[in-house]
């Protein structure tokens, strides 16, 4: 009897020496959803937080601190909440549908209570050094130094994985402009240590910059300055939040029929001609003074709701690329001149990095860096190591960060074999050649990914890819629902490994989810309701001819 104990003793404590350990490097958007995916996978997580909370740039405090991302006190999400959750914990029908950055941290918060993510972190530690193992051609172990804010003492660690979840937005980007450090005698200050517009009444303010922070934040200045100038040296497309009959934007274009539509075009021209009419639709842009030499589909887009009602009002004046600041001024490269400025708000982005890692590990240069699938240096003997949340999607991160999460995972336990280096290197540059014929040449442009695409390609990977062709055989209804309708991130969760019974349901109640916030008033009168649902078996027929069309091959 005894013996019997022992080795069950023996195993058990055998069983938890065996559990990987991985270093989850930041509790933001990203960090939270990998601890939760170690964990979902048997893996020991630790995450290193250097603040005292989670959320990284959605907690907003009043005082910016150097290196560390943070809203502005007014800002709203992009994404609208049934895009932007994670697969397995929709958020709450109560939530608004773009949420205020206050909801955004409530709902991380009630994430991590839910899987008791807050365990596994400790907070006010400082990663200052990440390096492979002596032994890591054999082991793939990295070894950590840590620090510890509060007491100021160092550790050091080994891990048998590591997930850089650092974010991408913590260093500012300075441009060196001509006079502005010299001569320009007014305030400077860059988006990330703008907070409000308190301080700024009455003043004259030219924002540089026309990305979503400069949007945001000249529009916002627009309401208390007496005049802001918007220099940009490309212009925009300005994408609105909703669209037509006040649906968000994001669900009606991220649907796999309207993606397979665009993919069977062949007129590229006609293409982009028929969404640079749906843009200039609400507005003109190039009456605006916005309009691009590039395509829509060229640039990343801008979304703002409501910058073309400020610059029709007067507020805010479109100004071209800066030449040169003088005293109490700016020349811009058309040759105006704006004087009696009083403060210039620099929305010129950040440049990303790991300061923590070796170059030999991962190399960035000009925001530009060479990853399998955004993730994985290929040149590293083992792949444990992996970055998360490092791209800047056409859609939400954070359910990318959690795919990527599930992937790696995986990786660490042997269930996912990657390709060996050679091929990961022909996925590089692949990847890297689309994106230069596809983007403008700017450093926001070096990590883009779309949604669905990418998605997929991860999912695929990991093997709980939601296939059409099986859902079709299983469940019609919902194979008609997940083609025909939003992409939302529990149609990662229908198949394979991490399946989640609550995903179906999840999916035919998402639409029920994203109106119920607007309900806040009985109208007293029955409403014909537009745009007309189309019959779920009217769908299922139309995805059947195209499986035929398709020669039953996947879509």
């Amino acid at each position: 009897m005894e013996s019997a104990e022992s080795e069950e003793n023996k195993s058990v404590k055998e069983s938890c020496e065996m559990k990987r350990r991985v270093a989850v490097i930041g509790a933001g958007a990203s960090g939270l959803t990998a601890i939760k995916c170690c964990v979902d996978e048997g893996l020991q997580p630790v995450c290193f937080e250097r603040t005292d909370h989670i959320g990284g740039l959605w907690y907003y405090t009043d005082t910016p601190v150097e290196g560390q991302a943070c809203v502005m006190k007014s800002t709203v999400i992009n994404s609208s909440k049934e895009m932007m959750c994670y697969s397995d914990f929709p958020i709450p029908k109560e939530f608004p549908i773009y949420m205020h950055n206050k909801y955004v941290i409530q709902y991380f918060n009630m994430y991590a209570e839910r899987f008791n993510l807050k365990n596994y972190i400790q907070f006010r530690t400082e990663v200052f050094n990440v390096e492979k193992s002596p032994d890591f051609n054999t082991s793939g172990t990295w070894s950590l130094t840590t620090k510890d804010l509060t007491t100021g003492h160092t550790q050091d660690h080994v891990f048998d994985a590591v997930m850089l979840c650092t974010g991408h937005l913590a260093d500012k980007n300075i441009p060196d402009f001509s006079g502005l450090d010299d001569d320009f005698q007014g305030q400077v200050i860059h988006t990330h240590d703008y907070k409000s517009p308190k301080g700024y009444e009455d003043k004259r303010i030219v924002v540089v910059g026309i990305g979503n922070s400069g949007a945001d934040v000249a529009v916002e200045l627009s309401c208390v300055a007496s005049q802001v100038f918007l220099s940009t040296r490309t212009g925009a497309w300005v994408f609105n939040r909703i669209t037509e009959y006040g649906c968000p934007f994001d669900i009606i274009m991220s649907t796999r029929s309207t993606r397979k539509i665009r993919s069977l075009v062949s007129f590229v021209k006609g293409k982009e001609d028929n969404l640079v009419k749906l843009l200039n639709k609400r507005f003109d842009h190039a009456k605006f003074s916005l309009q691009p030499k590039y395509s829509p589909t060229a640039m990343a887009p801008t979304i703002n709701d409501d910058l073309p009602n400020r610059i029709i009002s007067g507020a805010i004046k479109i100004k071209s690329n800066v030449k040169k600041f003088t005293r109490t001024g700016v020349e811009f490269d058309d040759g105006t001149v704006e004087d009696d400025i009083d403060a210039v708000v620099l929305a010129t982005g950040y440049k990303f990095g790991f300061p923590f890692l070796d170059k030999s590990v991962i190399d960035v240069r000009n925001n530009k860096v060479e990853l399998y699938k955004f993730m994985f240096p290929p040149d590293v003997e083992k792949n444990t190591l992996a970055c998360i949340g490092f791209i800047q999607p056409l859609g939400s991160t954070m359910p990318i960060s959690e795919q990527q999460s599930r992937l790696f995972a995986r990786v660490i336990k042997g269930d996912v074999i990657l390709p060996n280096r050679e091929e990961m290197w022909k996925d590089v540059t692949t990847k890297l050649d689309a994106m230069r014929k596809r983007y403008v040449n700017r450093p926001r442009h070096t990590i883009q990914v779309d949604y669905i695409d990418y998605m997929d390609e991860l999912s695929k990977l990991n093997g709980n890819y939601p296939h059409l062709g099986k859902l079709l055989l299983k469940d019609p209804k919902l194979a008609a629902s997940v083609f025909f309708g939003p992409a939302t991130p529990y149609q990662y969760r229908l198949l394979g490994p991490g399946k989640w019974q609550g995903a179906r349901e999840a999916i035919f109640t998402q639409m029920d989810r994203t109106d119920y916030p607007l309900a806040t008033r009985p109208l007293g009168f029955n409403v014909n309701k537009s745009p007309k649902k189309i019959s779920w078996k009217l769908c299922l027929m139309i995805l059947i001819i195209a499986f035929i069309i398709n020669f039953f091959s996947r879509i």
